[in-house]
């Protein structure tokens, strides 16, 4: 972790590796935004205001009198974290008012729990971490994701990850599961991915004989569950991924799934129903809770270009079931996505070819905004950075600050990990073992801007891959940081050199950036800090 200059030495570790707590002496966290003795609080000027949030009628749908923010907190922001963030029951004394108690609880929580799983060396250093993550947390620097702020300091394990993926199997049993499983995740904020290839065709028939109902119709059943459990019991709606395999038999209904709904809701709405998100014409046709996605192999593509045939499979024999034009598949989704905005697309080949842990599993799919790809039945921890709020003075991106913020941010995420709770013991398994944390960034097309880059531009695409490789880079040597004093993920010794290989590919995809338009100190810091990485993983594992 920085300790607040270039040159100052990374985050240390003493004692010897190892994933208990038992002999080990923890991390040095250095201050780059606070200052000892001085509570990030008292560095900002607060102001107590409404929270109000009007309805399309004109009349307030929330409204919370005396709320206290930083007067610098846009109104936006204000409703947002007061009607979806303060915990308790509105009008009670248990409700809360103010932006402090909401970053305290979460900042101050994780900092307990880094202390008791051992990752602080010093007192100092837990001091250090939890003013550091206030500041960020304060200043709109870096955000979690909406798990944690709906969970953290309200539960003795609550639910942190906002992205699960599940698995589905060919079972009755397994298919209702999962449904039970993702009403629980919805329930606590979180959303879900799941493939359902494993899922017998409608065009197979079943053990005890009949024909199966297929993953379609299946669907229509998750996605109802998933459109009356409101997302962390708040308003909003629950976040869910469909995926499908471009060889099942079923692709064809799967594809134009989504799109005939459309037409069913273009009715109702020229009837005179609602048109609206919530409103009657949507809510009452199906698939309107998922995002779908098919998922396609290079092989596919290859047949599209060449204008081939292709195949799709019996889930339970393998066997052919039907043969049809690629270019014709790809031609009906394409349609479909214009209809509709779905199916989209997920590239198997590709995926699997950046995997991480490949000797562990395949990926098979997504969390609903697909930014989390791993295995089936694991879950991911997600926090966003605010380029905005890290601009130097001439405007370019703040080096410094950047790297601190990832460093800061990727340590609570880990503590997290093991202090969360998971709906299912393989979920729970999945995380405790591969520990997988996702981290990206905000408001790139601002940044951008006011640099003077067009948002669609070569100059703008290379400023953001140097920027996402510098953040990319410095997680991956956080990483390593942490594992010198805890050990690596248990999975680690087995995927070593697969994790290697990535990870140097990552690096090599530097080369690709034009150097020219980038600012020549995030340029020569991406590198430095990708070099870093694979150094430090390569002995102490990530």
């Amino acid at each position: 972790m920085h300790h607040g200059h270039p040159d100052d030495p990374p985050t240390t570790h003493e004692g010897s590796p190892g994933r208990g707590t038992e002999g080990r002496s923890g991390l040095r966290v250095g201050r780059f935004f606070s200052r000892a003795g001085i509570d990030p609080f008292d560095t900002v000027s607060w102001e107590r205001r409404t929270a109000r949030i009007v309805g399309e009628g004109g009349e307030p749908v929330f409204e919370q009198p005396d709320v206290e923010f930083p007067r610098g907190w846009s109104v936006i922001a204000t409703n947002v974290v007061a009607s979806k963030y303060f915990h308790g029951e509105p009008g009670t004394p248990e409700r809360e008012s103010s932006l402090k108690q909401v970053i305290r609880r979460v900042a101050e929580t994780i900092t307990d729990w880094g202390g008791e799983l051992g990752y602080f060396a010093r007192t100092e250093d837990a001091e250090a971490f939890r003013d550091e993550l206030k500041h960020i947390l304060l200043y709109q620097i870096a955000a979690f994701n909406s798990p944690v702020w709906f969970n953290v300091g309200l539960e003795e394990r609550p639910q942190c990850s906002a992205c699960f993926i599940n698995s589905a199997e060919d079972r009755m049993e397994s298919i209702l599961e999962l449904a039970k499983t993702e009403g629980m995740l919805f329930k606590f904020g979180s959303g879900s991915g799941t493939n359902l290839s494993p899922i017998r065709s409608s065009r197979e028939t079943l053990s005890g004989g009949g024909i199966a109902s297929g993953p379609v119709s299946f669907m229509k059943g998750f996605d109802a569950f998933a459109g009356v459990i409101k997302s962390g019991g708040k308003t909003r709606r629950a976040a869910k991924m469909v995926v499908l395999n471009v060889d099942h038999p079923d692709i064809e209904a799967f594809i134009d799934s989504k799109a005939e709904e459309e037409k069913k809701a273009g009715v109702l709405i020229a009837a005179g129903y609602d048109a609206s998100l919530t409103g009657e014409a949507y809510g009452s046709v199906f698939y309107q809770n998922a995002n779908h996605s098919v998922r396609v192999p290079d092989a596919f593509m290859e047949a599209v270009v060449a204008d081939g045939e292709w195949r799709t499979r019996a889930v339970t024999t393998g066997e052919t079931v039907g043969t049809v034009r690629a270019r014709d598949l790809f031609r009906r989704i394409a349609r479909a996505a214009h209809a509709c905005g779905d199916p989209g697309l997920q590239f198997d080949t590709t995926t699997n070819r950046w995997h991480t842990v490949p000797r562990s599993g395949r990926i098979h799919a997504s969390n609903p905004c697909s930014e989390y790809l791993f295995l089936d039945d694991s879950a991911c921890n997600l926090a966003s950075v605010n380029l905005m709020r890290l601009r130097s003075a001439d405007g370019d991106l703040d080096v410094d600050a950047f790297c601190h913020t990832v460093a800061v941010m990727i340590l609570a995420q880990e503590i997290l990990v093991d202090c969360s709770s998971y709906p299912t013991d393989r979920i729970a398994r999945n995380s405790h073992d591969f520990r997988p944390l996702g981290l990206g960034y905000a408001n790139l097309g601002s940044f951008l801007m006011a640099r003077g880059h067009p948002y669609d531009s070569d100059s703008g695409r290379s400023i953001a891959g140097a920027i996402t490789a510098l953040m990319t880079g410095q997680a991956y040597k956080t990483s390593a940081e942490i594992a010198s004093v805890t050990g690596p993920f248990h999975a680690f010794a087995d995927n070593r050199e697969e994790m290697l290989g990535v990870l140097g590919r990552h690096r090599e995809g530097l080369g690709a950036v034009d150097s020219d338009v980038v600012p020549e100190l995030l340029m020569h810091r991406a590198r430095t800090v990708w070099d870093e990485a694979i150094e430090l993983g390569k002995h102490w594992g990530y």
